[in-house]
């Protein structure tokens, strides 16, 4: 059978046999609130040139048949590796910046970095401006409501929810099971067109730093 791949996708279109995207109703981020938010430092930067470079950020919901719960998400913004993730029932900095710890002991050059994420409270708290400096990470935080100001945190989240973790797991303990089998395939094994088809873990550890 000769088809295409847009013949393809119109013929599961055309019979129902495409997975529907989730859509998000559950807010995630609040940012009407009294602690500092930092400028844009991508807004009008160059697209990274090196593995950890750019750090992007994102909590996202996610579901089990317990409840709701959030996965916070660190990720490098050249390779497109998730440096660091943490799945928890609620959002506190105190949970939020385990997915940063993660990233910052994950790391493997010792370049500056930048941190970019929304304005949220949980980036701004004290908690996790203190881990970032203490790994020589400078903040940066969208300017407005913008959701295109952070896209690839975005589309690493629409990726894991849509390509992913596509049903109910019972407990939350099964969702953290899904959600780590789910990276280290999202890291290791699915190839990235933006990529030029090699996978995150490829790019980013087959990078070679100038002498």
């Amino acid at each position: 059978i000769k088809i295409g791949r847009d013949g393809f996708f119109d013929y599961l279109r055309a019979h129902r046999l495409l997975v529907k995207p989730k859509r998000s109703y559950t807010k995630t981020t609040f940012s009407k609130h009294w602690m500092k938010k930092h400028p844009n430092l991508t807004k009008d930067a160059p697209a990274p040139i090196k593995p950890e470079q750019t750090l992007v950020a994102d909590i996202t919901y996610v579901t089990s048949k317990q409840g709701t719960h959030y996965l916070s998400l660190v990720t490098d913004g050249y390779s497109r590796q998730i440096m660091g993730y943490h799945l928890s029932e609620s959002m506190p900095a105190t949970e939020v910046v385990k997915a940063l710890k993660m990233a910052a002991q994950r790391r493997r050059y010792t370049h500056k970095a930048i941190h970019h994420s929304d304005r949220g409270l949980q980036y701004c708290a004290s908690e996790y401006q203190e881990v970032l400096r203490a790994n020589n990470i400078t903040p940066s935080m969208t300017d407005g409501y913008d959701c295109y100001q952070n896209a690839l945190a975005e589309r690493v989240n629409g990726i894991l929810k849509n390509e992913f973790l596509l049903y109910e797991c019972n407990t939350m303990s099964e969702l953290k099971q899904l959600i780590d089998e789910s990276v280290y395939v999202y890291n290791h094994i699915r190839p990235h067109l933006s990529l030029n088809m090699r996978t995150p873990a490829e790019v980013h550890d087959g990078y070679s730093c100038p002498a």
